[in-house]
């Protein structure tokens, strides 16, 4: 069954859906992360429907490959670390970020600031906890003192750029095409190619997803006319598939039959084919293209986006992030289980992050509003036509 979304929902209302929905998709995907979705539904015996414990139960302090990091029982994992750390970069510097934001204060963020790791159940420094395709950031930035619009290149190709960009969206709320430009601009710090160019496509996604009256099909035309090259076709390939379901179930193999083409990870995702992870324009990462087609396959519904993401495994924790997103900025409501549990679990308030940024972005507004008026009237000056408020 799906819920109904709110077309109309107010700003503070969307930034808060997408930013709890992104946390608690996150926390229902990690604990099943890696998995297809047949061995999830053999260790579970069914689908996953909501939060679930470690996969080796109460071996995660040893298990392989996931020790030491305890996954399951409504804990965050690193995406949604990085977007409340994203969320403090806007806080602080209070207007619209680029690549040098993210040198000047994303990266002290990650080495300097000890705050509680769920998965680690303790406090630690972010970067300790963080994947090495961003801890990337600090070694090419803090310590090898790389151009910051450069910094990304080099780095594997991957999601890592994209799964925490949902922010910039919100910060350029029903303007997708900014929203593209800026986490360009921000992801050039951290991924290059079609990794870059996911974390533009996500953040004009969710910004899409934000104006009044959006659907899932909106979104994915937005998608469409701003993404290039591999990610433009996988968008395309995966949600024309998606439109053929209505039910996760359904579309769970049919999803991966149409991304794999553009996949370089290949059939087992824990091990990487010898193509993984490189640069390339035919190419795209796994991730965006199919959260985007289960946000069609559920038509908005949040709950069943996220499910679908969830039991869909391989790197589904990402997926779910930003299925959990894009359903929450079109308004979908978070179910308020699946939040208290989550926020308790990972001892995180995940509404703070919302009412900051909220506050945030009303003020990056006021200012783009006063740079708009400014330049219209100097352009005005130089004989170019006058614009009537």
């Amino acid at each position: 069954m799906h819920t109904k979304a709110h077309p109309n929902a107010p700003l503070d209302e969307r930034i808060t859906g997408a930013l709890v929905g992104a946390a608690v998709g996150d926390a229902l995907g990690g604990p099943v992360e890696g998995y297809s979705p047949e061995q999830i539904l053999e260790r579970h015996g069914g689908r996953v429907h909501g939060v679930v414990g470690p996969w080796h139960g109460d071996d995660w302090r040893t298990a392989r490959p996931l020790a030491p990091y305890h996954k399951g029982d409504g804990h965050v994992t690193d995406d949604t670390l990085m977007t409340h750390a994203l969320v403090r970069v806007y806080a602080r510097v209070r207007d619209h970020l680029d690549a040098y934001a993210i040198a000047d204060h994303l990266v002290p963020d990650l080495m300097t600031e000890p705050r509680w790791i769920p998965e680690l159940e303790t406090e630690a420094l972010p970067l300790q906890r963080i994947f090495l395709a961003e801890k990337w950031l600090v070694a090419r930035i803090h310590y090898g003192h790389a151009d910051p619009r450069e910094a990304g290149t080099g780095n594997i190709v991957n999601c890592g750029a994209a799964m925490y960009m949902a922010p910039v969206g919100l910060v350029n709320a029903a303007d997708p095409r900014a929203a593209y430009a800026e986490a360009l601009d921000i992801a050039g710090a951290h991924q290059s190619s079609y990794g870059r160019e996911a974390a533009g496509v996500l953040a004009a996604a969710v910004a899409a997803a934000c104006a009044p009256g959006a659907t899932p099909d909106s979104v994915v035309s937005v998608c469409l006319s701003l993404g290039k090259d591999g990610t433009r076709a996988a968008i395309e390939r995966v949600c024309e598939e998606a439109s053929r379901h209505t039910d996760f179930e359904s579309a769970l193999r049919p999803l991966r039959e149409a991304v794999a083409p553009y996949d370089t990870v290949g059939p087992d995702y824990r091990s990487p084919s010898l193509g993984a992870r490189r640069p390339s324009r035919l190419h795209a990462i796994e991730e965006l293209p199919v959260a985007l087609g289960m946000l069609v396959v559920a038509r908005g519904d949040y709950r069943q986006a996220v499910l679908g993401a969830v039991n869909y495994g391989r790197d589904c924790d990402s997926i779910a992030t930003m299925a959990g997103a894009l359903a929450g900025a079109l308004g979908s409501p978070v179910p308020e289980d699946w939040a208290k549990t989550v926020a308790e679990a990972s001892r995180l308030d995940l509404w703070e992050p919302a009412a900051t940024l909220s506050a945030v972005a009303r003020e990056i507004f006021g200012r783009d509003v006063s740079r708009r008026r400014a330049h219209e009237q100097a352009f005005a000056s130089l004989g170019g036509p006058a614009c009537s408020d």
